[in-house]
């Protein structure tokens, strides 16, 4: 894959990688990720090859990962691409980490004829907020839904 400097690596996701993932992600949310964090990314890392999910690593350890898919369809969107989840462990961040997978994001579905990225992000993230603004996201049309089942 790319190459940020010489000693990071973008490389897409195995299913081996969910141990490291599940860590930063810990780290990010300072919430222990359950044995369904961990499944739910080796189910991405066997997905087609048509999706993008990508891990960058630093002398050999994982420090940052991304994981998309495509929406084929929705309420009134065309077929396009969605950012589920992505994070950068914390001694990493500000290194163009995130900045370097979501191009390979950006260059895999172009290539693929996706004309159009999603993601969410919650409105007291300014962080994550800030990082997807200087990435050319922008509000979109579409409002997020939540229902509580009780």
């Amino acid at each position: 894959m790319n190459s940020l400097v010489k000693e990071v690596t973008i490389r897409k996701l195995r299913a081996e990688d969910a141990d490291a993932i599940s860590e930063i992600y810990s780290l990010i949310t300072q919430t222990a990720a359950n044995e369904d964090f961990k499944r739910v990314v080796r189910e991405h890392a066997r997905k087609e090859a048509h999706e993008a999910h990508f891990v960058t690593e630093f002398e050999g350890r994982v420090v940052g990962f991304i994981i998309s898919y495509i929406l084929p369809l929705g309420f009134g969107a065309e077929k396009s691409a969605y950012i589920a989840t992505m994070g950068v462990h914390p001694k990493h961040m500000g290194k163009g980490i995130g900045r370097g997978m979501t191009g390979e994001i950006f260059k895999f579905y172009k290539s693929q004829g996706i004309t159009r990225v999603y993601t969410s992000v919650r409105w007291d993230s300014t962080d994550i907020l800030s990082f997807f603004k200087t990435m050319g996201f922008e509000r979109s049309n579409f409002i997020n839904l939540k229902k509580d089942l009780e």
